[in-house]
Formats: structure tokens, sequence, C-alpha cells
């Protein structure tokens, strides 16, 4: 779960860690009297959305006057910002940071994130601020610091003055850049972060380290004993049918492709959008109902995806373990029934209670497509979407998977 800037940097004050003086507002006139309170211009306007790339998008702005913070604060609020992180239909702008400006002499990198092929947390590092640490990555990777921390032990003092060290400091900011790095890890600990950062973390000309920036996400697994945290969740920055899915415990993205999915545990959803792209079409979301899941929440779950215009046909891909094929049967045909079916639906039933499930389906009278493997399905797929079939990995010859399993089940209901 993401929070705003504004709520990052009041965390990051919480550990001990500068942020210039602001106030956050929601109308122009609560902006010109923030800045009044301030009591110095320029001021800063910065956009409070879940996404990056604001200052190139105009999300950022520097007034010099008090009638100036009206018509910037005008020209944000209630506006839709668009980013390179938003996609085309950007974000709604409902609330601004309105800060001081500070002079500064340069400008640094700090985050902290799970590296999850090392199975620890990592501390990334650069004397370049004030870019986005993918193009340092991309550009310039020889300018990036990486200190990994055992977990058991903790980031430790020597660590984190190496790092301070390493990205040229003098050593009274030095010292000081390692006190904010032994802060941030504490902050992102006791708070179940998966992803930290500030930039830029200014040096000012007194050698003092300011957070000009912050981004702060928490696991959503973690929430849980997080209530503080949980509770500024904003869902107007989210998207509409993740936090629909949500409210029924299903796990939902929303993607831009235009075969819908619905399956049962991360690993064969992965393993579906693979199977969709491999025949050249794109998922339109990831839909994992997990194994929990009722037939409510199958139900729940039809109605999300089919309320996404871009799907053009949905595919259901079921192994049943704890997810039993006859409850998935049973919240598919109570969905469809009530909601209708708009576009062509490919269902795939493996494991516990299939045959039960499958007579299920095929009593109910609907018209969809009843496959028995991987390979039928990607062929089913790709003729719905008038694709040239490909050949599934390990699947045979997919053009002849349900004759050579003799299942009849797998022609259309």
């Amino acid at each position: 779960m993401k929070i705003h800037e504004h709520e990052a940097k009041e965390l990051f004050r919480n550990y001990g860690i500068a942020a210039p003086r602001g106030r956050v507002v929601r109308t122009p006139e609560e902006a010109v009297l923030a800045a009044k309170e301030i009591g110095s211009l320029p001021i800063v306007l910065k956009a409070q959305i879940y996404a990056g790339g604001r200052g190139k998008a105009g999300g950022i702005r520097i007034a010099k006057t008090v009638d100036e913070v009206s018509a910037a604060a005008e020209g944000l609020l209630d506006h839709r910002l668009v980013t390179a992180q938003t996609g085309a239909d950007g974000q709604p702008v409902h609330r601004l940071l309105i800060e001081e400006a500070l002079a500064y002499q340069k400008e640094l990198y700090l985050g902290i994130t799970m590296d999850r092929s090392a199975g620890s947390p990592v501390v990334i590092a650069s004397s370049e601020g004030g870019v986005e640490v993918e193009r340092l990555a991309r550009e310039t990777p020889e300018k990036i610091v990486k200190e990994y921390i055992d977990p058991a032990f903790g980031l430790r003092p020597f660590q984190a003055a190496r790092i301070s060290y390493a990205l040229g400091l003098p050593p009274l900011p030095a010292s000081r850049c390692a006190a904010t790095l032994l802060s941030l890890y504490k902050l992102f600990t006791e708070n179940d972060c998966s992803n930290v950062e500030i930039n830029p973390l200014a040096v000012t000309g007194g050698q003092d380290l300011i957070a000009l920036d912050g981004k702060v996400n928490i696991d959503d697994n973690a929430l849980f004993r997080q209530p503080r945290l949980a509770s500024l969740r904003d869902v107007a920055q989210e998207n509409a049918l993740d936090v629909e899915a949500s409210r029924f415990g299903l796990n939902y993205i929303k993607l831009h492709g235009n075969v819908g999915c619905m399956v049962n545990g991360a690993g064969l959803a992965m393993a579906t959008m693979d199977l969709i792209k491999h025949i050249g079409a794109e998922p339109a979301n990831f839909l994992d109902v997990g194994g929990s899941a009722t037939a409510p929440m199958i139900k729940e779950g039809l109605r999300i995806i089919l309320a996404d215009a871009d799907v053009e046909i949905l595919f259901i891909n079921i192994f049943g373990g704890i997810l039993r094929c006859d409850t998935l049967a049973k919240g598919f045909a109570e969905g469809a029934k009530e909601l209708g079916l708009r576009v062509p639906v490919v269902i795939r039933l493996e494991g516990t209670n299939r045959e039960m499930g499958q007579e299920m389906l095929l009593s109910t009278g609907l018209n969809f497509f009843l496959v028995s493997g991987m390979g039928e399905a990607a062929s089913q797929i790709s003729a719905l979407l008038g694709l040239q079939a490909k050949k599934a990995p390990g699947a045979g010859k997919i053009e002849s998977a349900s004759a050579e399993n003799g299942n009849e089940e797998t022609c259309q209901s």
C-alpha cells in the first residue's frame, strides 16, 4: 500500500529525519493561508498522487507571490495529473503539499527495498539524487551504491558509514547521512515497509540533511498490524476495480490487455498470463481468487472482470485444491445467470471435484468452452481472437489436444 508524500514525511519526522516545513491543503484558499503561515516566499506546491514523475508533468510548481500560489493551486486541484507512471488516464489531485522552498548544495538518493533474489533488504544509495533510480541504474550504474542487510542483525553502523563515505561526502554530512540511514532502516522495519525512498535528500550549506521528497510503501500482508498506516489508504488514487476486489478478499490488478483471467494461486496466475502472451494476446487483469474463495466470491470476481470494457474473452483456469472445482462452478453459474455473458468464456478445471464441477457447468445451459488442458485452452483462445495458434511449451500439438484426451466435453457447451 502506498501513502502520500506528506504522510511519508510525517513518518520521517517521527524517526528524526528532517523535512521542509509544510501543510496539506485541499482548496486554493487553504493554499494561500498555508503560504502566509509559512511566511516566506517562494513557496513550492506539490500535487499529492500515488505516482512519481510529477515535476516533469507540471505537478510541482514554484510560486513567488501569493497570487501565484492561488493560481497554481487552482490549476492543480481537482484535475487529473498524467505522468510517466500513471498511464494515459492520470490520477486525480485532491490535495496539495505546500512547502517552504529551501536552498541546498547537493542532492542524494537513499532507498531501502527488498531484494527477493538475495532474500534480504538492500540499501540503495547514490550521489546523484533528484533522478529516478531506474534511470541511474540504466545510464550510470557505477554511481549506485548497494549494501545488503542481514535481517538477523539489521543495518549496522559500520555499513551505514561505509555507504555514506562511498557517496563521496565530507566527514560531517557523511556522519549525518549514516545516522539518517540508520533511522530510515528503523522506519522500514517497524512499519512493515516494502520500499522507502528519500529522493532527493538535500545537503544544505550548513551541512544539514533534509528530505525534500519521500516515498513509503507498506507491505499489504502486514496491514493488519499497522492499523494507523492502513487508515491512510487513499482509494481515490487506486483503480476502482482494484478497490472493489479488495472488499471481497480478491487479489485483482487491472492490466491493459484483452483476455480476462480468473485463477486460483499466484503461480498459476503467472503461468496463465504467460500462456496468453505466448499466443499473441495480452492479459486484461490478474485475478487470484485464492484457495478459500466461496461461490459468492467467485460471483463477485466474475462481476469485476466483466465490468472491464477491455475484456474480449474470459479465461477461467482453476486447479482444485482447497478451492474445489464444484465451488467454482456454482459461483460461475450464479454470476453468469445474474450478470449475463457479453464475451466468450473458456474454462479449464482440474483437481478436486473436477467431474462434479464440469457436470454442474454443463447442466446450466450457458454458452462457454470447456477445455481439458493448457494447450487446448491456448488453441481455443487463439481461435476466438482470430490469432494463429502457437504451440504451447510442453503441450504437444494443441490442435489435437482434445482428440488425444478423447474428451467430448471440450466442445462448446
